[in-house]
């Protein structure tokens, strides 16, 4: 068992992160330039999740030292109560005890999303994709380093070398004690994971999100919104549907434009039945394609008869992530907001502000769509469960 390393410990040993980070630049990104050359896939979401450059490890620097500044989240009172005997009651928060991340291409995870588990007082193990093994070895080292320098065990962050088959024994039949399992990836891990786990999951990462455009919409800010939406594919808030009311003035010629912008990125553009046939775009093959997260150049374009049909298609076909009214009309963007069963819900703004980051968290551990414990950005002070602490001096019940 892990005693839980002191708030100066686990801050000291960000910041020694952040500077091994700095030190290793180059190291880390020629590293990460042989799983790129050796990975063999055709996902273009994956390839760019897997790349590292000097922006990148920018990202993993800055979330490093802002991890380091902020407040413990273990051992905040969240409530206090004298019972009528004399016992004082208080209910904290605690760590979970191990956290496993289980995720694939993204090397960046190794660093911010260990780094929130870490700085909540948690044991990490991380298993991460074959695509990033190099990378993400380079920088569990790094890690190992930052803690061994304030006299901590290095198991506090553990890398896993699980082949799949080796990962769903672990899952079934865990050698060590894991407390939560979250996996960063896309659907087929996250049913891999629900489906072999034996410990509480916290799903994460999947997006489908829908931009509704309201007869009341400010067009110019509808595309600009939709086209931020698409910049960068690999995102779970990313824009994959757009729903347009079939009553918006000048609607013709609001889609002609807004399909011209679309290829001007390379985006494909699919429509609904009328779309389609109205604007010569290809017909998607079913209704199914609306439940589709793309994590591709491709978006949907379907005309809705209202707002409140335009809320039932999103509680209908969505990720349960974040969707998007575009309108003038206050009153209707609280309805839709409201009604709207997604984690985050926006009034004239881009689904791409869903992250931990630009929600005022400073980073987030996962995106979660499920509604217990944590819905969207899951942030350092929600990467904690409770415990009750009652002090007593020889009281029992009657």
């Amino acid at each position: 068992m892990n005693t839980l390393l002191s708030i100066e410990t686990r801050n000291n040993v960000l910041l020694t992160m952040a500077a091994l980070l700095e030190q290793n630049r180059i190291a880390l990104i020629n590293i990460n330039k042989k799983d790129l050359e050796a990975y063999k896939g055709t996902d273009i979401s994956m390839y760019d999740r897997l790349k590292v450059d000097d922006a990148k490890v920018d990202e993993m620097i800055a979330a490093a030292k802002h991890l380091a500044s902020q407040e413990d989240p273990v051992g905040v009172e969240r409530f206090s109560f004298k019972h009528e005997n004399g016992m004082q009651v208080y209910n904290k928060t605690a760590s979970f005890g191990t956290i496993l991340i289980i995720y694939e291409s993204r090397p960046d995870v190794t660093v911010e999303a260990a780094g929130i588990a870490f700085k909540s007082g948690n044991k990490i193990l991380l298993k991460g994709g074959k695509e990033s093994l190099n990378s993400n070895l380079k920088i569990v080292e790094l890690w190992h380093k930052a803690i061994e320098k304030y006299n901590a065990s290095s198991n506090w962050v553990e890398y896993l070398q699980f082949n799949r088959t080796e990962t769903q024994v672990f899952l079934e039949k865990p050698t060590q004690k894991v407390d939560l399992i979250v996996p960063r990836g896309g659907e087929k891990l996250i049913a891999f994971v629900k489906k072999h786990a034996t410990c509480p999951v916290i799903i994460s990462g999947r997006g489908n999100n829908f931009v509704y455009v309201h007869i009341e919409a400010d067009l110019d800010i509808a595309i600009a919104i939709i086209l931020n939406g698409k910049s960068k594919i690999s995102a779970c808030n990313a824009v994959d549907k757009v729903l347009i009311d079939e009553n918006l003035p000048n609607k013709k010629e609001f889609i002609h434009k807004l399909i011209s912008k679309l290829n001007e990125f390379k985006i494909q553009v699919l429509g609904d039945e009328r779309t389609s046939e109205n604007h010569q775009l290809e017909k998607i093959s079913s209704n199914d394609v609306w439940s589709e997260e793309f994590l591709d150049y491709k978006m949907v374009l379907g005309e809705t008869l209202s707002s409140e049909a335009a809320i039932e298609m999103i509680n209908n076909y969505s990720g349960g992530h974040s969707s998007v009214i575009i309108t003038k009309n206050d009153a209707i963007a609280k309805v839709f907001m409201e009604n709207v069963d997604n984690a985050a819900v926006y009034h004239n703004a881009s689904t791409r502000f869903t992250d931990g980051g630009q929600l005022g968290l400073g980073g987030e551990l996962a995106i979660s769509t499920d509604k217990l414990h944590q819905r969207g950005p899951i942030g350092l002070q929600h990467l904690v469960t409770n415990k009750w602490y009652v002090h007593g001096n020889g009281q029992i019940r009657s």
